[in-house]
């Protein structure tokens, strides 16, 4: 195992991994509020440490990895009664509904993946040994609240301090009267008619979202483990929540890194479905297939805000589509037997990509050269350099969960072919591609590149000036 470098979020600055134990990372990812479908936003977090932990994993560590489960939440609870169903029945539904998106997206399921409410007895013993330690406090209302003026490092991940904020700065921070401080968190929530409740010392109640986190992560995990992640938008004040009632109640500190996940913007602007630029995986994969949808994701540094539109996943598309052609062009001449040994000195490029903070738009560049090579290789019938550096992409996009379909079955998939209207550029290309295969007497190659066009709606015609096309009637 060679060591790696990511990016922390509580020191602002890329640092080299030391596990607490050997060989081993432990790692919690905040999962999703099963209320409705999972949206795009999901899907890069879902994405972006499922090929994280591939990763780390080919290079011989062993990762735990936790995912969790909220599912008792006021938005549950409202949209169970708005449906007029049970809250289980609505959050069995959806969680059924998040892990089939999450295996269409090639993610591999987490090793555990808690529900919030089969922790509550592990919530109710945190927030004792708070309110036993003087960092809570029950209020008159029945709910309790965690005092964030007791614990000194409040704000260190976040960069916020305490006398700079207003309060309403972030729309997760209520303004309640029974509160010492307007920053002050709930812990435990006082039973309101006709909702959930479960017992305790404080009264009949539910927990806060916070302490959720808090018990699933140290009951899976222990009370301090290796890496905690999750989207940006959690950095405050769900983690910095996260880190102020754990370490208060353990006297440990919590976790050594944080990683957290860029924004997802839709045509420039943040996902919003009151800006009606809101999708659901499920509405995008209508569209795309979804390994488009994963190749998307992945092709941009895990940290680095997105842009996501029809355009963006057309290039993908594009792209992807690639790679497929020319594993074809390989297996059409030698099958898909891999008959060679990766090369150590590309595997090697890759990794050290990787190993810079998961740097996959440097590790893919990486893949374009290789997939190039191979193009060459085949087209010049030069069959030992043709194995290895098939062998080699093979490895690679295995690692990255990419070209994982059946080549025929991943050509022929007519999803999103109309917004997938292929660019006067994209098609010369293709034109230019076929000329190629046709000159190195590849002509299934060519012929195949002619008919791919035509179910796309491109009509080409030879004449002795050149190959002209037109898009059909």
């Amino acid at each position: 195992m060679q060591p790696f470098v990511l990016y922390n979020s509580e020191q602002r600055k890329k640092v080299e991994f030391v596990p607490r134990v050997e060989g081993q990372i432990d790692m919690y990812v905040c999962g999703m509020t099963v209320y409705d479908y999972c949206h795009i936003g999901h899907a890069r977090v879902m994405v972006a440490f499922d090929y994280i932990i591939r990763f780390l994993r080919s290079q011989g560590w062993q990762v735990k990895y936790v995912r969790n489960i909220t599912d008792i939440d006021d938005k549950i609870i409202k949209r169970a009664n708005e449906n007029g169903e049970s809250i289980t029945a609505l959050t069995d539904r959806f969680i059924q509904a998040m892990n089939e998106d999450a295996q269409n997206l090639g993610c591999l399921h987490p090793d555990e993946a808690p529900r919030a409410t089969d922790f509550i007895p592990h919530m109710q013993n945190m927030i004792g040994t708070l309110v036993e330690n003087g960092t809570a406090y029950p209020s008159n209302n029945g709910d309790v609240y965690f005092q964030v003026e007791k614990f000194a490092k409040y704000g260190r991940l976040s960069g916020r301090k305490l006398e700079d904020m207003q309060a309403g700065a972030s729309e997760r921070v209520d303004v309640e009267v029974e509160k010492k401080h307007p920053f002050d968190f709930v812990l435990w929530k006082h039973a309101k008619e006709n909702e959930p409740s479960w017992a305790s010392p404080w009264g009949n109640g539910r927990p806060g979202w916070h302490i959720e986190c808090s018990a699933m992560s140290t009951c899976c995990l222990g009370n301090h483990f290796d890496i905690h992640g999750g989207g940006s938008d959690l950095t405050f004040p769900h983690h910095e929540n996260e880190i102020a009632q754990s370490e208060a109640a353990t006297g440990e500190q919590y976790v050594n890194y944080w990683m957290h996940v860029g924004f997802i913007n839709v045509d420039g602007e943040k996902m919003s479905k009151s800006l009606g630029n809101f999708f659901t995986i499920r509405d995008v994969m209508d569209k795309f297939h979804p390994e488009v949808i994963r190749y998307f994701i992945v092709s941009s540094h895990y940290r680095s805000p997105v842009n996501f539109s029809d355009v963006a996943l057309k290039e993908a598309k594009t792209t992807l589509t690639r790679f497929y052609h020319s594993f074809k062009a390989y297996q059409a001449v030698y099958g898909n037997e891999v008959r060679a040994t990766a090369d150590e000195t590309l595997v090697e490029r890759f990794n050290a990509a990787m190993r810079d903070d998961f740097n996959t738009s440097e590790a893919i560049a990486v893949l374009f050269e290789i997939n190039k090579a191979l193009n060459t290789a085949v087209k010049e019938q030069n069959a030992e350099q043709a194995h290895v550096y098939y062998a080699t992409l093979r490895h690679l996009t295995d690692i990255l969960a990419l070209v994982q379909y059946d080549v025929d079955e991943f050509l022929k998939s007519d999803i999103g072919q109309d917004a997938l209207a292929l660019s006067p550029e994209q098609i010369e290309d293709l034109i230019q591609q076929r000329v190629d295969a046709k000159k190195a007497k590849q002509f299934a190659r060519a012929d195949e590149i002619r008919q791919s066009l035509l179910e796309q709606g491109i009509v080409l015609e030879d004449t002795r000036q050149g190959t002209v096309w037109r898009r059909a009637d």
